[in-house]
């Protein structure tokens, strides 16, 4: 049972935990309603802040706080499920996964042990990234948040209460905002830091933690408390249904969730939002909500994996349903009787957590060595994995868009000659970059590459989540401008992308192209690749575990013409206006669908980037590679 800050037990606070792990299992089964519903984890940090600190400070009034036993209480809540689930995981992987999706596995398990997985993932992946499919350790990265949080939130209180008791209110507020300024000054970056590491998160902690101090009086009028009730619930409503991945987020959006939490803590008993969270169903999926958060995310990872597409339908409705049935087992059967302290003593929990921690931490580090492990599977599938690394060698090197970051410029060619052509792009456009760049060294030219990440070759664009764009993309205009051995410029996105399928982008374009013209260049628009369902090496690798390659299919030409229509049917206007287009598409698309592999080697690195065998088809189809075409304008394309 969950206590309230002054001990007694408030069954709206395991309601409370219901609201907050639905949401996060809904939207990770993709379940399209949900597309906020990560904010379930701010909801959790709120309400870890306020029981847990009220305890702790609770107990430092009496005189009665030993980090000894608080450490015990963290154990007993915190260890035996995680080392099931990491059991499992550990299993499952090695198992399922293929050599390229494996070697991470291992690694993570570590890092989760040793209580620092925010900070291992935050170093491999954003949240919402393309890698994060292979994660099934990803969701820890919250538990790493709390579980450092709590090693120095004790000692602040202890040192409060020590030095400056009457200012303890004062000090906490204080941490708390400095806290809540970084999160917002880092709200935008792309790097993970805001969303991953504590100190921009911690003030999530905080807020329950000052309302668990007495931070906000007790509000008597039962209307006010109606009244905020209401308002917590839909400002928890609104973030789950109205934010998605493209919302910046942690920052200033995180306060909707943050609030609302707050507001339902210190306002909803005795109301009806408070009787509506102290109902039977949502307090029993409160009671086994740390469970369930712990095991639907390897079972959605690997499910995918199995089913080799994101969830939806009935692997959703079947993913949804395991993961209550192994959620409520697992809070049955691991966690009740670990947290039963006359069943197992302080001395049997603590041997139990360091020989549980000793046996997977060995047993992990035991299979770091294997990398991949590529010798459970046959050498056709491992040299289609390695496909996964068939990418420019110089890909992070020459890729801007992290904040913070540089937005380097990267070349091809003699050195120190002039740039005579440069690629203009997003991620789309590093391979397409080495393998033009090459072919123009071979013949004397040099290219310049100026891609950044999710940032179009577009004058004018902008996305709340990529704050970095618009200022790349005017220093590579400034680039062209002051650079007047530059006679040929290429453009390359990721054209098949929802995000850059707006009203204005065709405009945008138009006046890029323009602008670029103006400046006495040559443009070659390189149109979209079509993107795929799957990822493409592990496709086609578990396709030949099956002895099944011969079915390997791409994704339909009508598909690819629905997303890319509305830029594909500005070919004509753009022709005419002097622009040459190399259309991916003609090489890539065949008798319907899009072609995948060619003579054994894939033709993708992941879902829809070129590999560098797919870039070199594409631009030798084009007559790109050739060296009159490196001299002159594309004719008759």
């Amino acid at each position: 049972m969950i206590p309230n800050s002054n001990g007694s037990y408030r069954r709206d606070i395991d309601g409370l935990r219901a609201i907050a792990v639905l949401p996060v299992l809904l939207f990770h089964a993709h379940v399209a309603p949900f597309s906020g519903g990560f904010v379930g984890v701010d909801v959790f940090f709120v309400i870890s802040g306020y029981l847990i600190s009220g305890i702790i400070a609770r107990e430092m009034e009496r005189g009665e706080f030993s980090m000894t036993r608080f450490y015990e209480r963290r154990a007993r809540r915190i260890l035996p499920a995680l080392f099931a689930m990491i059991a499992f995981v550990l299993v499952a992987a090695s198992w399922l996964y293929l050599p390229g999706d494996f070697e991470g596995v291992p690694r993570s398990a570590l890092m989760t042990l040793a209580f620092l997985p925010n900070i291992w993932f935050f170093t491999q992946t954003g949240y919402f990234g393309g890698s994060a499919d292979t994660m099934p350790l990803l969701h820890c990265w919250s538990l790493g948040v709390e579980e450092q949080f709590y090693i120095g939130f004790p000692l602040l209180l202890w040192l409060i209460a020590r030095y400056a008791p009457r200012s303890r209110m004062t000090i906490v507020a204080g941490v708390a905002l400095i806290s809540f300024l970084w999160a917002w000054w880092t709200q935008d970056d792309g790097d993970g830091f805001a969303f991953y590491l504590l100190p921009p998160r911690a003030w999530e902690l905080f807020a329950g933690a000052l309302l668990a101090i007495g931070a906000i009086p007790e509000l008597r009028s039962r209307g006010t408390r109606e009244l905020l009730s209401l308002a917590g619930l839909a400002f928890i409503g609104y973030a789950v249904f109205a934010y998605d991945r493209q919302t910046p987020f942690p920052g200033l959006s995180a306060i909707l969730p943050v609030a609302g939490s707050m507001a339902l803590l210190h306002c909803a008993p005795g109301t009806l939002t408070g009787r509506v969270l102290s109902m039977r169903l949502p307090v029993a999926i409160g009671l086994i909500s740390y469970s369930l958060y712990l095991w639907h995310w390897p079972l959605v990872v690997f499910a995918e994996y199995v089913h080799d597409a994101p969830l939806s339908g009935i692997w959703s409705a079947g993913v949804i349903a395991a993961s209550l049935f192994v959620g409520w087992a697992s809070w049955r059967y691991v966690e009740r009787p670990f947290r039963n302290p006359t069943r197992i003593s302080r001395k049997r929990i603590f041997a139990f957590s360091g020989a549980g921690m000793a046996i997977l931490a060995s047993s992990a580090a035991a299979m770091v060595p294997f990398g991949g492990w590529e010798g459970r599977f046959s050498s056709d599938v491992a040299r289609l994995v390695a496909a996964k690394d068939d990418v420019s060698p110089v890909r992070n090197a020459c890729l801007g868009g992290r904040i913070g970051g540089d937005d380097p410029a990267c070349t091809f060619g003699p050195s120190p000659a002039a740039p005579t052509a440069l690629l203009w792009g997003d991620s789309h456009g590093v391979e397409l970059a080495w393998v033009l760049g090459q072919a123009m060294a071979r013949h004397g030219g040099t290219l310049m590459q100026r891609t950044s990440g999710s940032c179009p070759p577009v004058m004018g664009y902008a996305q709340p989540n990529q704050p970095t764009c618009p200022r790349f993309n005017a220093t590579v205009i400034a680039t062209l401008s002051h650079t007047p051995s530059i006679r040929q410029v290429y453009l390359a996105g990721f054209w098949a992308s929802s995000l850059y399928q707006r009203p204005d982008m065709v405009a945008m374009i138009d006046a890029t192209v323009a602008r670029i013209q103006a400046a006495g260049k040559r443009v070659t628009i390189i149109g979209p690749v079509p993107p795929q369902p799957f990822n493409v090496p592990r496709h086609l690798a578990r396709l030949v575990t099956s002895n099944s390659l011969a079915k390997a299919h791409g994704e339909s030409a009508a598909a690819y013409s629905a997303a890319t229509s509305w830029f594909t049917a500005n070919y004509p206007r753009w022709r005419a206006a002097g622009v040459t287009i190399i259309d991916p598409a003609d090489s890539l698309l065949a008798q319907g669908e899009t072609r995948i592999i060619d003579d054994g080697v894939p033709l993708y690195f992941d879902s829809h980037h070129l590999s560098i065998a797919g870039a070199r088809r594409v631009l030798a189809s084009a007559g790109a590679l050739d060296r009159s075409n490196i001299d002159e304008p594309l004719v008759g394309h």
